[in-house]
């Protein structure tokens, strides 16, 4: 049987970044939405037709291949059945060398085939150089969070992670690993499109990275997904869609075993209340964090995500955020100025975030001239994220609004210009 390998359809797959794997979970969602059933390929089913084994795929997968690639089979390399594949030009090469070719070929064929190379396996050691990678991207998360750098990059090493499991064998522990990690990457990518305002982006990045993680079976990275769930849904808007995300991540059973998990559950789901005003769901959901972070155990073992940011100090920053909403001003400032005083020296964005924050409930105080000096102490490095700014450009119409004809707000107004430009 002539197995000409497809190589267009090799080179769409190179080019759009898909590995055999992720093809085929397309391709089955795909049959899934065209006949009400998800379809059955693996990994295996898209290496058959990379390799021109299968040259024209049924007719339900050849038309939920289409729907992915938006391409016919044909321009994807595919022939249908009673069609010869086409034929490579003959080449006109001299009848002296055609005798010699022909001579070595009858040499060549009672002569022994070579042993075909084993396969090379993938181990934890290439899990382990992933997760190097991975908190590299978390620290560059929280000096530089929200620019476009670090979703891509997230999304490269994503891709590198599913990639090698094309290129080797591997046990069902080091496959979920890989998932796994995968399944890190693209919530990482998630989170900088949140940051950065991309809020399209940051949900096709979570309908990725929930299936990865399904595939990997790690409830750590299940919970790290749904919780940034929420938080999207918490900045669209979207209170009632925010709590149910939140809820996924807080009813794994890892959110209970873990009081450091659980804490930040709760935290988050305060954050969301406070947008829909519920100030006794605000109270009860704060004292829940506080309880368990007490609780929880500083010597566990916990993923770098987890390690890097949560604690008191990222309590309190969702108590603000959850007491700004509420417009409980002092309140709101008291947070603030606990976040700031536990925040680690290294997450330069969340203190510029708090920071924005702080000067907001300054202000709903009537506390001009130190709301003001706040705002300002912001870095210009920092003032240039696109969430700071943002928040920066709402505290300069509330100004407006609350002193219009004050010195404090031509102050302010002129800064605006030069900073915020």
């Amino acid at each position: 049987m002539d197995t000409t390998r497809n190589q267009a359809l090799t080179a769409w797959m190179a080019e759009h970044g898909y590995s055999s794997n992720t093809l085929a979970d397309a391709v089955n969602r795909a049959v899934g939405d065209l006949t009400g059933r998800t379809g059955g390929l693996d990994g295996s089913s898209v290496r058959d037709w990379k390799a021109g084994r299968v040259r024209w795929p049924k007719s339900a997968t050849r038309a939920a291949l289409e729907k992915v690639t938006g391409l016919p089979a044909t321009a994807l390399g595919f022939v249908p059945r009673g069609r010869a594949a086409p034929a490579p030009a003959p080449s006109q090469e001299d009848p002296v060398n055609r005798r010699s070719f022909l001579t070595a070929t009858a040499a060549s064929a009672v002569a022994p085939l070579p042993t075909a190379a084993a396969p090379h396996r993938i181990g934890m050691s290439d899990v382990t150089r992933l997760q190097r990678k991975f908190a590299a991207v978390v620290a560059g998360d929280h000096q530089h969070g929200g620019m476009r750098g670090i979703e891509n990059r997230a999304l490269e090493l994503a891709a590198e992670a599913i990639d090698l499991q094309d290129r080797g064998s591997a046990g069902q522990r080091v496959r979920g690993q890989l998932y796994a990690v995968a399944a890190a990457f693209t919530s990482s990518a998630m989170w900088a499109a949140i940051d950065g305002r991309r809020f399209d982006a940051a949900q096709r990045h979570h309908d990725r990275a929930s299936r990865l993680a399904g595939m990997s079976g790690d409830q750590a990275i299940q919970f790290r997904i749904w919780s940034h769930a929420g938080t999207l849904y918490r900045h669209l808007g979207r209170p009632s869609d925010a709590l149910a995300a939140n809820d996924v991540a807080r009813n794994l059973s890892l959110a209970r075993r873990d009081p450091l998990f659980g804490s930040l559950g709760h935290s988050r789901h305060a954050a969301i209340h406070g947008t829909t005003g519920d100030r006794s769901a605000v109270r009860r959901s704060l004292g829940l964090a506080q309880e368990a972070l007490d609780r929880a155990e500083s010597t566990a073992s916990r993923p770098v995500w987890l390690e890097a940011f949560y604690g008191q100090s990222e309590l309190d920053s969702l108590a603000l955020a959850a007491h700004l909403a509420l417009g409980d001003w002092s309140t709101a400032e008291a947070h603030a100025h606990r976040s700031l005083a536990a925040l680690r020296t290294h997450m330069h964005r969340s203190r510029a975030i708090t920071t924005a924050r702080l000067a907001r409930a300054q202000l709903g105080q009537g506390d001009l001239e130190p709301a003001l000096s706040t705002a300002m102490s912001i870095p210009h490095a920092a003032v240039r994220h696109p969430r700071i700014s943002g928040m920066l450009r709402a505290f300069g119409t509330r100004l407006r609004e609350c002193a219009p004809r004050s010195p404090h707000t031509h102050t302010w107004t002129q800064y605006e210009r030069e900073a915020l430009a």
